[in-house]
């Protein structure tokens, strides 16, 4: 009888992580993502890590073209996807040998026994078969004859062969509903809506859904696999969805525009992992959402500048090799201080790099990497939920200081996904502009407001503002080309004054949790609910750690440093080779230590709480700003 190790936190909840693996073509994600669903309406909290590779289709049964989704849930607060799963489902040898490592002692494998040929076990660079070498004896293996279980199942539907086996993902997807007694109804529901314009693959996929869900029954009473039943979470009283970062940054910037009253302007070029933004709001025109994709990188940030010109919120959107492009573009909107809002999904790695894998390496970009003294403010999600009220903090920023304003994702938040309460939009603050009534003194455009140094912004056709925009520098009063020297002094010491205004209106930072006193562990972005987890266990066992998390990266808090200096050591945690602790040993001359990781995967919980224990005890030379 196989029983699954159950992560126990809090009393008696329970979480469990689940690790669905095959060949890109399998329809991994689509298998995690109706996981993801039933486990929602289930009732449980959750968190998804899904992992991809950047082919679009690579070689079936190769070790490269290996697609996995991992979700923790569970009748608890979930922050992460697990550090290693309960179960891992493995289609075939290669997504069996790549997901070993994920894996602790005494998980539970379920695999596809009849993928385990000779020439699968070959292409998955396999000299011998792991289900009989005894290379596996660490772990509860169940081997399942997925594929000829699937195939009798969708047979009365008349079906071929290879449409047959699509059917698979579905039918593992049965089998893991009835393991962790999940709803199936939502799935039969989605199905029918995919699939009613075709009665035949409707009907097989459903069959193979049910066949799945009865051979977990049939499994149990013959004591080869056990049913887990997971508790409800206890949610406070709200309405919630499951939400991707992508969709997050989305409805973002539509509430914004609601907020500023604003029509939104998204103008984007295809970029993986930035450009589900672009589909998502592709469909919500009806919102007083806008979208243009652009042939190339430049021209997408040009047209999004070319809106907010016109009076309207430009937003363009990439990851690192297209924001590399956008450069000189953003400079422009510096120079002609306009508002513009550039979401950056950061990726792994320089040039090409690997697409589909996560990196938090661009901050450097955001906050030094154009030409001239450009400072331009810098927010970043920290979750998928957390998108949301970022591109509104973003938006808020952008239009108060008539400036680009960066926002900061990355590959792991635009594609995982969590239970997001939805929020009560009135409840949000409406997003002030400077954009001037009908009842507005006629004047000059580049008059600006000393509290925040926002010009006015008047649109094209507005007799009382005529005005000349471009990148050439131009008179700090009037706006007209100009070379002389003191006057460019000026202009650059009102940029950078202009910056600095925006930390008058972000709030103070707050320790997230711990008090001070000891260690402060200092992360930024995705990193949240990892570092979050394994400050919180670290509290419990009694170490004295405690956790800041940072939002505002340029410019920092105006409290951050008198902060910092109320602990004895500072670790900082982030997914690059040190940028963040490089920026605060510029800012404010702290010293720190770093936890650095460029893998393209997300921290465990379990090294990170190893970095704290190390770091707690290792004092450091007390330096205060």
């Amino acid at each position: 009888m196989t029983r699954l190790r159950a992560t126990r936190q809090d009393g008696d909840r329970i979480s469990y992580v689940v690790r669905f693996a095959g060949d890109s073509g399998d329809g991994i994600q689509l298998q995690g993502q109706q996981f993801t669903v039933a486990s929602a309406l289930g009732g449980s909290d959750l968190a998804t890590l899904p992992d991809f590779p950047a082919e679009i289709r690579a070689p079936a049964g190769t070790r490269y073209g290996v697609s996995a989704f991992q979700i923790q849930f569970g009748g608890e607060h979930i922050t992460t996807p697990g550090d290693s799963p309960d179960v891992l489902i493995a289609f075939n040898p290669a997504a069996l040998v790549v997901n070993l490592p994920h894996l602790s002692p005494g998980a539970l494998i379920v695999v596809d026994e009849q993928a385990f040929t000779d020439q699968r076990l070959k292409r998955a660079d396999l000299a011998t078969n792991p289900l009989t070498d005894g290379s596996l004896s660490e772990f509860e293996v169940v081997p399942v004859g997925i594929s000829n279980l699937t195939q009798e199942a969708v047979k009365p539907f008349g079906l071929g062969t290879k449409d047959s086996l699509r059917c698979k993902n579905f039918w593992a997807l049965g089998l893991m509903l009835w393991m962790f007694d999940q709803p199936r109804q939502p799935t039969i529901e989605w199905i029918e809506r995919k699939f009613g314009a075709d009665e035949q693959l409707r009907d097989a996929n459903l069959a193979a859904l049910n066949a799945g869900h009865a051979y977990g029954e049939t499994a149990e009473l013959a004591h080869e696999l056990v049913q887990h039943h997971t508790p409800p979470a206890p949610f406070a009283s709200a309405e919630y969805r499951t939400l991707t970062g992508a969709e997050g940054v989305a409805l973002g910037l539509v509430a914004a525009g609601e907020l500023a009253d604003t029509e939104v302007v998204f103008c984007s070029y295809p970029i993986t992992p930035a450009s589900s933004v672009l589909h998502h709001l592709a469909n919500l025109e009806d919102a007083g959402v806008s979208t243009f994709q652009a042939e190339d990188e430049i021209a997408a940030v040009c047209a999004a500048i070319g809106a907010s010109y016109a009076g309207k919120l430009g937003v363009t959107s990439s990851s690192g090799p297209g924001v590399a492009l956008k450069t000189e573009a953003i400079g422009l909107a510096v120079a002609t201080e306009l508002p513009l809002v550039i979401v950056n999904s950061q990726r792994a790695g320089p040039s090409t790099g690997m697409p589909t894998k996560t990196e938090q390496s661009d901050l450097y970009q955001a906050i030094y990497g154009r030409n001239g003294d450009t400072p331009v403010p810098v927010v970043a999600a920290r979750s998928p939920g957390d998108c949301f009220d970022a591109a509104v903090e973003a938006t808020r920023i952008a239009l108060r200081h008539m400036t680009p304003v960066f926002l900061l994702t990355d590959g792991y938040i635009a594609n995982a996904s969590e239970l997001w309460p939805i929020p009560d939009i009135d409840a949000y603050p409406p997003i002030d502009s400077t954009r001037p009534g009908d009842d507005a003194e006629p004047g000059h455009v580049f008059r600006r407001d000393p509290a925040t140094q926002g010009r006015v912004w008047a649109a094209p056709g507005d007799p009382r503002f005529i005005h000349r925009v471009g990148g050439i520098e131009k008179d700090i009063d009037t706006g007209n080309i100009s070379y002389d020297p003191a006057n460019h002094q000026a202009m650059t010491d009102m940029r950078a004054d202009k910056l600095a205004k925006v930390a008058d209106f972000i709030p103070d930072q707050e320790l997230e949790q711990g008090k001070p006193g000891g260690l402060v562990v200092v992360g930024w972005g995705s990193t949240y609910g990892t570092l979050h987890k394994a400050v919180r266990d670290c509290i419990r066992d009694g170490i004295p750690v405690a956790q800041i998390h940072l939002r505002h990266l340029n410019p920092l808090p105006n409290n951050l440093g008198a902060l910092l200096a109320r602990f004895d050591d500072i670790l900082v945690a982030e997914l690059n080779t040190g940028q963040l602790a490089t920026v605060l040993r510029d800012k404010l001359g702290v010293q720190v230590h770093q936890y650095n990781q460029v893998s393209g995967q997300p921290f465990t919980v379990a090294d990170v709480r190893r970095a704290i224990q190390i770091h707690a005890e290792v004092p450091m030379r007390e330096v205060r700003p």
